[in-house]
C-alpha cells in the first residue's frame, strides 16, 4: 500500500503464488483506493474468481494477452499522459511479455507505437520501421527478445534515447529459456538497461519513470560555455 506516494506510481499486485483467499481479500482492500491498479501474471483460476467479484461489484478489466488485469480501469489521475514509448519485439513469441509491458504504460496514460516480429534475423525488417519509431518521438524504447536477444544491442546502437531489453524465455537447449538473451543484452557493446527474464511489469515500472522524468523536466537555459556545473553533495 501506499506505492504512488513512494513511488509516483500507482500500486500493482503480483497475482503469482498468491492463494485465491490471499488475493479475494487484498482486492476487496485495495477496492476502496480511488485508482486503477493493475494485478499481473494471473492465472486461470484467479481470473475464474474475476467473475465472482464482478457479480458483487468490483469493476475489473482483463488485458488479453498479457494475463494481467485492472482493478477501477481508468480511474484516478494517469502519470503519463503526454508520454510516448516505443516497443519492439523480435517475434511473435514474444507478444505475451510484450503485451503485459503495453497493458501497463497505456493504462497510466502513455502513448505505446509498437513495431512486432522485427528480430535481427531478418534486419531489413528493423530498418524498415526505424524511421516510423523515430518520428514518434519516444522517450524510452522497450525490446523483447527471446533467442540470442540480438535485436537490443542492434537498436541501441541506432537510436538517441535510452533503451530496455526485456529478455524473453523463449529458446531451447544449452542458453535456452531466455538465458542467451540475457548475457547478449547483458554483454551489450552499445549501452543499454536490462531487465530479468520474462521481466514485462519491471521494465514498464522503469519506463515509466524515464518517461515521467522528461515530462517533468523544466526548461532552463544551457550552461555557459566554459563555466562550471554546479554540484550539491548530500550527506
Amino acid at each position: 500500500m501506499g506505492r504512488r506516494e513512494r513511488t509516483g506510481l500507482p500500486e500493482i499486485v503480483l497475482a503469482e503464488g498468491k492463494s485465491l483467499q490471499d488475493l479475494e481479500r487484498l482486492l476487496r482492500r485495495l477496492d476502496t483506493l480511488p485508482e486503477a491498479i493493475l494485478i499481473s501474471r494471473l492465472s486461470g483460476a484467479q481470473k475464474d474468481l474475476f467473475r465472482v467479484l464482478r457479480k458483487e461489484g468490483l469493476v475489473i478489466r482483463e488485458i488479453p494477452g498479457a494475463d494481467l488485469a485492472v482493478l477501477h480501469p481508468g480511474a484516478g489521475d494517469r502519470p503519463l499522459l503526454g508520454a510516448t514509448a516505443a516497443l519492439v519485439t523480435a517475434g511473435t513469441a514474444d507478444a505475451r511479455v510484450a503485451a503485459e509491458v503495453e497493458g501497463v504504460l497505456r493504462e497510466w496514460g502513455a502513448r505505446v507505437v509498437r513495431a512486432d516480429d522485427v528480430g535481427v534475423a531478418g534486419l531489413h525488417r528493423l530498418l524498415q520501421v526505424l524511421p516510423a519509431l523515430k518520428a514518434a518521438d519516444p522517450g524510452v524504447y522497450l525490446v523483447c527478445a527471446g533467442r540470442e536477444g540480438a535485436l537490443a544491442p542492434v537498436l541501441a546502437g541506432l537510436v538517441d534515447r535510452p533503451v530496455l531489453g526485456i529478455p524473453t524465455s523463449q529458446g531451447y537447449g544449452r542458453g535456452g529459456r531466455g538465458e542467451a538473451a540475457l548475457l547478449t543484452m547483458l554483454q551489450s557493446c552499445a549501452p543499454l538497461a536490462v531487465v530479468n527474464i520474462d521481466g514485462g511489469i519491471p521494465a514498464a515500472v522503469v519506463a515509466a519513470q524515464i518517461l515521467r522524468g522528461g515530462l517533468r523536466r523544466p526548461a532552463h537555459p544551457s550552461t555557459p560555455s566554459g563555466s562550471r556545473a554546479s554540484r550539491t553533495r548530500f550527506a
